[in-house]
C-alpha cells in the first residue's frame, strides 16, 4: 500500500521553524492500527489523515501514541496541502472532524482557521504542579484537556525546564504555561504533553483555543499576537469571535513523497 505524504512546517514563514506535521491524503481511512503505526513511524507531534468527503474532506489526527480530538497546526498544514497541492487555487476548505466542522481560508500571508473555544476556569493548583514546573504559578486554570499555569514573565516561560515525567503523571493530558508578552507579542506560551507522546509541542493550535479567550478577557481586546516560545518557535495571530477562535499563520513545505505500508 503506497500513500502520498507531505511534511509541512505550520505557523512558520521559513523551514525549520513552527510545528512540523505530516499530512497523508487517502481515498479512505485505513484501520486505526495502521494510522497509529504510520504516526509512530513519522514521529512528529501529529500526523493528519485526509479523506475526500463531497466537496470537502474528513480529517483525523494522531500523535505517535494516540488519536487526539483536535490539532490546530496539523489542520493548518492540511489546508496548505489541499490548497497548494491537491486543489491548487482553492481558497477555502472545511474539514469534518471529531471537533465538528473546521473551516480554513486562504489569506494574503497564509491561512486562517476557525476552531472552537476551550473555556478555562480557575482551579486550586494540583498536587505536584509547582514541583513539576520548578516554579510556583501565579494562577492555575483548567479546561477539559489541560492545565493552564500563569507565570510572572515571558522570561520565566522561556527558561522553564520542567520535569516531564512528573507532568506525564498529572490528571490532565498537558500543561500550558503562559505569561504577558514582550516585544510585539501580547502573550507568550509553551505546551508540554508527554502523556500524549509530545514532550514539548513547538506550536499548538489547541492550546491557543484556551489561551485566546483567557488573554482576551485579561487584556480587553479580541485580536492578539502570540508567540509560542519553544526551541523552534512560532507566531500566531489570534482572534476571539464569539465562541470560536480564529488562528492565522503561514505554512512552509519541507518534504513531499510516498510512504509504503
Amino acid at each position: 500500500m503506497r500513500m502520498r505524504i507531505y511534511q509541512v512546517d505550520a505557523f512558520a514563514t521559513r523551514r525549520f521553524e513552527g510545528n512540523p506535521a505530516a499530512v497523508m491524503p487517502m481515498e479512505a481511512f485505513p484501520s486505526d492500527g495502521l494510522m497509529q503505526a504510520l504516526a509512530a513511524e513519522n514521529n512528529l507531534a501529529e500526523t493528519a489523515f485526509l479523506v475526500p468527503d463531497g466537496g470537502d474532506y474528513r480529517l483525523r489526527w494522531f500523535t505517535p501514541t494516540t488519536e487526539v480530538p483536535l490539532c490546530g497546526h496539523a489542520t493548518l498544514a492540511s489546508a496548505a496541502v489541499v490548497m497548494e497541492r491537491l486543489e491548487p487555487g482553492r481558497r477555502r476548505v472545511v474539514f469534518q472532524t471529531a471537533s465538528g466542522p473546521l473551516g480554513v481560508d486562504r489569506t494574503a500571508s497564509g491561512y486562517r482557521m476557525n476552531l472552537p473555544v476551550r473555556p478555562t476556569r480557575p482551579v486550586p493548583p494540583p498536587p505536584g504542579l509547582a514541583e513539576a514546573l520548578g516554579i510556583v504559578p501565579v494562577e492555575v486554570l483548567a479546561d477539559a484537556f489541560n492545565y493552564l499555569a500563569l507565570l510572572e514573565s515571558a522570561q520565566a516561560v522561556r527558561r522553564l525546564a520542567p520535569d516531564l515525567a512528573a507532568i506525564a503523571r498529572m490528571d490532565r493530558s498537558g500543561v500550558i504555561v503562559t505569561a504577558p508578552g514582550d516585544d510585539s507579542h501580547d502573550f507568550v506560551s509553551r505546551y508540554f504533553a508527554p502523556a500524549k507522546g509530545i514532550p514539548e509541542d513547538p506550536v499548538t493550535g489547541g492550546a491557543h483555543c484556551a489561551l485566546t479567550p483567557y488573554w482576551a478577557a485579561r487584556l480587553r481586546k479580541t485580536e492578539l499576537r502570540a508567540h509560542q516560545a519553544s526551541r523552534r518557535g512560532g507566531e500566531l495571530l489570534c482572534r476571539l469571535v464569539g465562541d470560536r477562535v480564529e488562528l492565522e499563520g503561514a505554512c512552509v513545505f519541507y518534504l513531499e513523497g510516498e510512504a509504503e505500508a
